[in-house]
C-alpha cells in the first residue's frame, strides 16, 4: 500500500510546479450497466494518484499562492449517511476523509459550487483536465464565468485555463519505490495466474473456461479486477490483435495466446504467454515461439538509462525482420524490408507501451520531436509478437500462427528489472510446466 505521506507530498510537488493558481481534478463518476444495476466502480487515476481516496463523487482542488505559504489541498466529497451505508457501504464524509487522507480542508460535495468562485477568485489560472470530459468543462467555464460577473466589486476572474494532464503525466512517467512495490506484486500475482491457466489448458476446453482460471487467481491473491479485458485466444483467434470473445473450443494442435494481468491497488500488470494447448510445440511452431522470444530478449536487454523509448522497439524489430527473411515470409534485405515496411504484414503494432496506475499509462514518448530518455523508475511494457494469417505466398505450416510474449520492465540505475518474470516462457519450461499437469490427471 501506498502511505498518506506519499498522496500529500504528491500534491505538494504539484502545488510547486503549477507555482499560481487552482488545479481541478474529479474523480470518476458511477455509470450505469443497465436500469438499475451500475459498472464495478473505477476512480480516475489522475485523482486517485493525489488522494489515494476512492469513493465516487468527489473533487480536489489545489489552490497555489505562489509563496506556498498559504497553498491548500482541498477535498469535496460525499456526506457521512447512516441510511446509505446501508445500502452502499461506508462512506468517509468530509471530517473523516480531512484527517485520513491529509488534506487541510474537506466539504461536503453538496457546497461545490458554492465554494468553487470564492476559491477560483482572483487567480490567474485554472488547471483541469480540459476535453476529458465536456460536462466538467461547462461546469469549470461556469465558474469562471460566475467569477466575472464580479468584476465591478474588484473581483477578478482567471484569465488562463491549462491542462493539468501536461503536469501530471511527467509525475506519473518515473515510479516511486511504494510504486513500485505495488506494481512487482501486481506482477508476482499475474504471473501465477498464467501458471494457473497454463495448467488448466488442454484441447476440448473452451477459451473462457481458461479466463474463469486466471479471474479466480487474481481474487483469490488479492487483486481487485483485470487490469483490462482479458484475451484468450487459442489457433486463429490469435491473429486478432484484441480478440476478447474468448469463446472457442480449444483445439489439438493450436496454440493458445493470453493477454492478461490484474490491478492491485490501482495499478496495472500487463502480461501476454502464448503456448500448445496440448502441451507441446510442433516444430513450425517453435520457429516462430524462438523468434518472438529472440526478438523480445533483444528489446529487454535495450531497456536502461541512457537509451531512448524506441530503442527496444528496433532492436525487436531487427531481431523479427531477419527471422521473417530466413523463414521466406518476408523477401530482400532487411533494410529494404524495413524500409518497405513489408514486415508489418506479421507484425503491425510497436514493442510496448508506458505501465502504470492505466495499462496505456500517462507519459508522453517524444520530447521535442525525440524519443524520450528512458531514466530509473520507468515502467514500460515489452510485447513483440509475430501473426500469421493463410496466404498463397506464405508456408502453410505457419497459418493461423499467432505469437505474442509480452513482460513489465522497470528501468533501474544498472539496466532493467522484469517484474513479471514468474510467467514460464521459454520452450523447455513452458513444456515442462505443462507436462507435470498431464501426468497428475492420468
Amino acid at each position: 500500500m501506498i502511505s498518506v505521506e506519499t498522496f500529500v507530498n504528491r500534491r505538494k510537488h504539484l502545488l510547486s510546479r503549477i507555482k499560481q493558481g487552482v488545479a481541478i481534478i474529479a474523480t470518476s463518476p458511477e455509470r450505469y450497466r443497465n436500469r438499475d444495476t451500475q459498472y464495478p466502480y473505477r476512480f480516475d487515476s489522475y485523482f486517485y494518484y493525489l488522494t489515494g481516496f476512492r469513493e465516487p463523487e468527489a473533487v480536489l482542488m489545489l489552490v497555489a499562492a505562489g509563496d506556498g505559504t498559504a497553498s491548500q489541498q482541498i477535498l469535496f466529497c460525499r456526506d457521512k449517511d447512516a441510511e446509505r451505508e446501508i445500502w452502499d457501504g461506508f462512506r468517509y464524509g468530509s471530517e473523516a476523509a480531512r484527517e485520513t487522507f491529509g488534506f487541510d480542508a474537506a466539504y461536503s460535495i453538496t457546497r461545490l459550487d458554492e465554494l468553487a468562485g470564492e476559491l477560483l477568485a482572483n487567480q490567474p489560472v485554472v488547471f483541469h483536465a480540459f476535453g476529458h470530459d465536456a460536462a466538467w468543462d461547462q461546469r469549470v467555464v461556469g465558474w469562471i464565468n460566475r467569477v466575472r460577473e464580479q468584476v465591478r466589486k474588484g473581483v477578478s476572474a482567471p484569465a488562463e485555463i491549462r491542462d493539468i494532464r501536461h503536469v501530471l503525466d511527467e509525475m506519473r512517467l518515473v515510479k516511486d519505490d511504494a510504486e513500485l512495490a505495488v506494481m512487482r506484486e501486481a506482477g508476482r500475482i499475474s504471473a501465477e495466474a498464467h501458471k494457473r491457466a497454463m495448467r488448466a489448458t488442454r484441447p476440448g476446453r473452451h477459451e473462457y473456461e481458461i479466463e474463469a482460471e486466471l479471474l479466480y487467481e487474481f481474487r483469490r491473491q488479492g487483486a481487485e479486477s483485470p487490469a483490462y479485458t482479458s484475451i484468450v485466444a487459442g489457433g486463429a483467434n490469435a491473429c486478432v490483435l484484441h480478440y476478447i470473445q474468448n469463446d472457442t473450443r480449444l483445439k489439438d494442435g493450436d496454440l493458445l495466446l493470453i493477454d492478461a494481468a490484474c490491478e492491485l491497488h490501482g495499478y496495472a500488470a500487463d502480461i501476454t504467454r502464448t503456448f500448445p494447448v496440448n502441451g507441446k510445440f510442433s516444430g513450425a511452431q517453435r520457429e516462430i515461439y524462438q523468434l518472438v522470444l529472440a526478438a523480445q530478449t533483444a528489446a529487454i536487454n535495450a531497456v536502461r538509462p541512457g537509451n531512448n523509448w524506441d530503442s527496444p522497439h528496433q532492436a525487436a524489430l531487427q531481431v523479427l525482420v531477419q527471422g521473417f527473411i530466413d523463414l521466406n515470409l518476408c523477401q530482400g534485405s532487411p533494410e529494404a524490408v524495413i524500409e518497405t515496411e513489408s514486415y508489418k504484414r506479421f507484425y503491425m503494432h510497436r514493442t510496448g507501451h508506458w505501465l502504470g496506475l492505466d495499462v496505456h499509462d500517462a507519459g508522453e514518448y517524444k520530447q521535442a520531436g525525440q524519443w524520450r530518455e528512458l531514466v530509473p523508475g520507468m515502467v514500460l511494457t515489452v510485447e513483440p509478437g509475430c501473426y500469421i494469417r493463410p496466404a498463397e505466398d506464405v508456408p502453410e505450416h505457419f497459418w493461423n500462427t499467432g505469437i505474442r510474449i509480452e513482460d513489465d520492465v522497470a528501468v533501474t540505475l544498472a539496466g532493467c528489472e522484469v517484474l513479471t518474470a514468474l510467467a514460464p516462457k521459454n520452450v523447455a519450461e513452458i513444456e515442462e510446466w505443462m507436462q507435470c499437469t498431464m501426468i497428475s490427471e492420468r
